[in-house]
């Protein structure tokens, strides 16, 4: 049996609010630690995905052990399955309708986050 690859996660950390919920889920993962690409020290690690450092300023990436990538919401309910105290959280926000609403709710404030990022300079 061939060995799966660790789950990689793609962050923004010149975000502060984007830092900090990462360096939580860090210190949270426990054995289930995934890798974690810093996308400002590394800003082309998506393109093969066609993927841009501009877009992870705006969303979090990570991909699956078996290399699908996932954004946003997706991203935080594949990371919470693997965190002890947060996989059923994980899972309810993977069904259709709480996804949905997920996703509407993320991206609602990843892009007044962006947006606030930018007014401050950071990018």
């Amino acid at each position: 049996m061939a060995d799966e690859r660790p789950v990689e996660v793609f962050y923004n950390s010149a975000c502060p609010v984007c830092d900090a919920g990462a360096k939580e889920l860090q210190r949270a993962m426990g054995k289930a630690q995934p890798v974690w690409t810093d996308m400002t020290c590394a800003q082309d690690a998506l393109a093969a995905d066609g993927v841009t450092f501009d877009q992870v300023r705006r969303h979090i990436y990570a991909r699956d052990s078996s290399g699908k990538l996932y954004r946003g919401a997706d991203a935080i309910a594949l990371l919470w399955k693997a965190r002890p105290g947060r996989r059923w959280l994980g899972g309810l926000i993977s069904l259709p309708g709480f996804r949905w609403v997920a996703r509407g709710g993320y991206d609602w404030f990843a892009d007044r986050l962006y947006n606030w990022n930018r007014r401050k300079g950071r990018w």
